[in-house]
């Protein structure tokens, strides 16, 4: 199994959507404590160590994209 990238949802933003309200009312601690539930419930759902690594690898690369300062 390799990491699908692409959006398998018909409608990505109702998906999106789904995970916005989810949080709808929570304290950013509970919100943390649901990301932290839902990361473990999906990860179980891939079932794939390497999958994993690659989907963390993924999102680190991501998450440090969006986190470099604008150059002018």
């Amino acid at each position: 199994m390799t990491l699908a990238t692409e959006s398998r949802f018909p409608d990505p933003d109702l998906a999106y959507r789904a995970l916005i309200e989810a949080h709808r009312g929570l304290t950013d601690e509970e919100s943390a404590a649901l990301n932290t539930r839902l990361v473990l419930v999906l990860a179980n759902q891939i079932g794939d160590l390497d999958v994993l690594r690659e989907a963390i690898a993924l999102a680190r690369r991501a998450g440090a994209l969006q986190e470099e300062p604008v150059q002018a």
